[in-house]
């Protein structure tokens, strides 16, 4: 590397074969990471990926990606054999050989329901171990308030040797991934960049403007950024609380929640979503608020309020199942429960592992037998109950007395109501909580039918 990249000038990067002289290390291989090692490879950097799990490197080193689109996926899978994109697990040569580092690694909320920086502050370490002058650091994932300034920083300054500012750059520009979101729509998306002096500011930017197909959005306050970045993930998990409200009102009034979503966004200037059993992304951001707001003494209530609700979504989902199979004459007890689709992104996140968690915990005190498949996991992700992963889907489905759809994968939509008569115990239930599948059409096929705000049918 020739200059330091806080000197970086748009005409330096302005073309694809410009843009080749510079490596970009990817810190983790989760959804975050692939995708971001996607837009800079399109964008015509050298791109590697790390991770300590070799699994997640040969993965990707074969280009297989099961939660990328197709398209995605192929380009991705061509970059990796023009060597446009490499995966490792030695993160330390990557760093070392790099201009720029994109840190992907998520804070995780533990047990108690408290931000653990531990991970992040790992990454960052051994980033900070391996920095050369002039490299450029860019935290990709959402974080309290004062986590890039203090915390990060501290660490990268206090590892490396070098000040950011002077000798290193470091720049916060997050990404929020929503339920619907695909990558394209992704790549799409606005960035807001911030950071703690202005020369890693302008070089983010100018980066970044090379690579995201929006707009960047520079903040001039580094605090400024992180609680419009919280705002906007919090206000997606209150909307997801007043609608998972709704939708329990709409199964008592005996009416449709998703008809009446489909006809209020029939006017052009709304766009509402269905509920949804996790927000992960607006759970997560409430807790890192809420934290912050303890420590400074302030009290918000709409956040907890929110966070309350959404997790009230677990119990209300086994009183579905539970009345399933009543109306096949049956009880929790003993029956073989079988979940569908317990990834709620792609690369699934703490809280989605906690409302999981918990759902398998409440259905097995009640009796159940618990049956679990994912096209997108192995049940890896989920060790306190990877025991009831099953490896395809014809295995979960064999001899259960209920189907329970969390996640409306594609495979789930596809599914065939005779073959599924022949494969479960009948009379058995569906209880679909993504509304993927047609109410008539299942009980026609002698199924007991559920489903998330679906009132009509408890008449």
């Amino acid at each position: 590397m020739s200059l330091s990249m806080l000197q970086l000038k748009p005409e330096e990067i302005d073309t694809a074969e410009k843009r080749g002289k510079y490596a970009v290390s990817i810190i983790g291989c989760g959804k975050g990471g692939v995708f971001h090692a996607y837009l800079f490879a399109e964008a015509g950097y050298k791109v590697t990926c790390t991770d300590p799990d070799q699994t997640t490197v040969n993965r990707v080193t074969r280009g297989r990606i099961p939660f990328l689109e197709a398209e995605t996926e192929t380009k991705l899978r061509n970059h990796v054999k023009t060597g446009q994109v490499a995966a490792t697990s030695d993160l330390k040569t990557a760093i070392s050989r790099s201009d720029i580092i994109i840190v992907t690694t998520p804070v995780k909320i533990d047990d108690k329901r408290k931000p653990d920086y531990s991970a992040i502050e790992s990454a960052c370490k051994k980033v900070g171990q391996s920095l050369h002058r002039g490299s450029l650091v860019i935290i990709t994932e959402v974080t309290g308030m004062n986590i890039t300034e203090s915390l990060i920083k501290e660490l990268l300054e206090n590892t490396s040797g070098f000040k950011v500012g002077t000798d290193i750059g470091l720049a916060y520009s997050p990404l929020s991934f929503s339920y619907e979101q695909t990558l394209g729509a992704l790549a799409k998306q606005e960035r807001v960049v911030a950071a703690a002096d202005k020369d890693s500011l302008n070089a983010a930017s100018t980066l970044l403007e090379t690579v995201v197909r929006n707009r960047v959005r520079r903040a001039e306050s580094l605090k400024t950024a992180e609680a419009a970045i919280l705002l906007g993930d919090i206000q997606q998990n209150v909307n997801n609380a007043l609608l998972n409200e709704f939708a329990f009102f709409c199964e008592r009034a005996g009416i449709d929640h998703s008809e009446v979503i489909k006809l209020m966004n029939s006017a052009e200037s709304k766009k509402i979503s269905l509920a949804k059993f996790s927000n992960e992304e607006g759970q997560k951001a409430s807790h890192l608020l809420l934290e912050d707001a303890e420590n400074l003494n302030a009290k918000l209530r709409f956040p907890a309020i929110a966070l309350q609700l959404n997790e009230e979504i677990v119990g209300h989902t086994v009183n579905l199942v539970k009345e399933a199979l009543r109306k096949c004459g049956k009880t929790l007890r003993r029956a073989r429960v079988t979940l569908l689709g317990v990834s709620q992104t792609p690369n699934i996140r703490d809280s989605a592992k906690e409302m999981i968690n918990e759902l398998v915990r409440m259905l097995e005190s009640k009796g159940a037998k618990i049956s679990l498949y994912d096209p997108y996991f192995s049940g890896d992700e989920l060790p306190d109950i990877q025991k009831g992963f099953k490896k395809n889907l014809t295995e979960a489905l064999e001899g259960a007395d209920c189907i329970l759809i969390l996640t409306g994968h594609d495979q789930f939509e596809r599914m065939n109501l005779k073959k599924l008569k022949a494969l479960m115990k009948m009379p058995a239930a569906i209880v679909d909580i993504e509304r993927i599948l047609e109410p008539d059409k299942i009980e026609k096929e002698g199924f007991a039918y559920r489903g998330l705000g679906r009132g009509v049918m408890e008449k």
